[in-house]
């Protein structure tokens, strides 16, 4: 049996969806080769200012970032007139020219890895996972003493303290059962 030379990219984009309009991703884009990148504050300080702008000026809400050590979480909203392909792609268009020229490497791998939440009430659980990223790889073990995540939406402690009741509520009903 003769093996296809010619490789297929899996599909990893909804068919027949344009990213346009009032939807909530959750983006996730990794490092080239999973380099560890992101543990240098100027370089996420940058790359966060980059983000901002690219968010603001094709209408999505940052409501939850993470940058992991080789790869970045995001929880954007968008308003009626948001592009999120366009938004994504000029910012590690933008973030990847910079990254290039000051360290000469390649910054991020091809794509992203999207989710499109199909009911907000959603926003808060994919926000709290995002937030524990670095608690569940044992980076810190409160999120909220970990530098390179936040919200340009809520405020985190105010998250935490409902985020925490809610745990606490839901770890009770389970262990009571």
């Amino acid at each position: 049996m003769e093996m296809n030379k010619e490789f297929k990219r899996k599909r990893i984009r909804i068919k027949d969806f344009n990213y346009m309009g009032s939807y909530v991703y959750f983006i996730t884009i990794c490092t080239f080769d999973k380099q560890i990148y992101f543990k240098d504050a100027e370089i996420v300080g940058k790359l966060l200012c980059n983000l901002k702008q690219e968010a603001d000026r094709f209408f999505c809400s940052i409501y939850a970032y993470c940058f992991m050590p080789d790869h970045l979480h995001l929880l954007l909203i968008g308003d009626e007139e948001a592009n999120l392909m366009k938004c994504i792609k000029i910012f590690k268009q933008k973030s990847g020219y910079y990254f290039k020229q000051r360290f000469g490497k390649q910054l991020w791998q091809r794509s992203f890895f999207d989710h499109v939440l199909r009911k907000r009430k959603y926003i808060n659980d994919v926000a709290g996972y995002i937030f524990e990223n670095p608690v569940r790889k044992k980076l810190v073990d409160d999120f909220r003493k970990y530098p390179y995540q936040g919200s340009f939406v809520i405020d985190l402690n105010a998250f935490y303290d409902s985020y925490a009741l809610r745990r606490k509520v839901d770890l009770n009903f389970i262990l009571n059962k």
